[in-house]
């Protein structure tokens, strides 16, 4: 398995620098890098992270799509616009990404030889909740994967995946370039809805 890990590493770099630069290309990298995570985190049991995985290839082909689709068909140049929700909404994403943690943790606690369920548990939910909002390019997206790398960190560490960690470092630093990055390239408009 320690061969698998310094490729999805990098899979992983040059698929969050094609998000920030909201290019199409980061949709087949993320897949390749999510791919290869789910081998890498049964191998750790990290249970919560391997499902993760395989939501994570659905929605990445779902962001592929709609980015696709919402661009103008005049321009095949033209990127999809950057949107932001209502502080409501946005609260309503994080509440439903809190009832996630409990239920999956309760679970996996109960019922698996996880490591750290509700930790593991968390990420997961948290990651679902950044994933949709990236996937339709919610400005957000990035304030809910800052939270979710800061604990991601401390997590693969613990487990001795040292190189997903670092990885998790970068990806930090990352989100804020991303988030400054879409902030910036974000038409004026009204809080769109959830």
């Amino acid at each position: 398995m320690g061969f698998l890990e310094p490729i999805a590493t990098v899979l992983g770099a040059a698929h969050l620098f094609l998000l920030i630069r909201q290019s199409l290309w980061a949709f087949p990298a993320g897949i390749a890098m999510v791919s290869l995570y789910g081998v890498i985190f049964l191998d750790a049991r990290l249970y919560g992270q391997v499902g993760l995985q395989a939501v994570f290839c659905a929605l990445l082909i779902y962001g592929w799509w709609y980015w696709l689709s919402h661009r103008s068909l005049a321009d095949a140049d033209e990127k999809a616009p950057v949107k932001i929700l209502s502080a409501r909404a946005f609260g309503l994403w994080l509440l439903a990404g809190t009832a996630g943690l409990a239920a999956l943790g309760a679970v996996m606690a109960r019922y698996t030889d996880g490591v750290l369920p509700f930790v593991d548990a968390g990420i997961a939910s948290f990651s679902l909740v950044a994933q949709v909002l990236l996937a339709r390019k919610y400005l957000q997206n990035w304030l809910v994967w800052i939270g979710v790398d800061v604990v991601a960190i401390g997590l693969y560490f613990s487990q001795g995946l040292y190189l997903t960690s670092g990885l998790y470092g970068l990806f930090l630093a990352m989100c804020v370039w991303g988030y400054v990055e879409w902030r910036r390239d974000m038409p004026a408009a009204e809080p769109a809805a959830p």
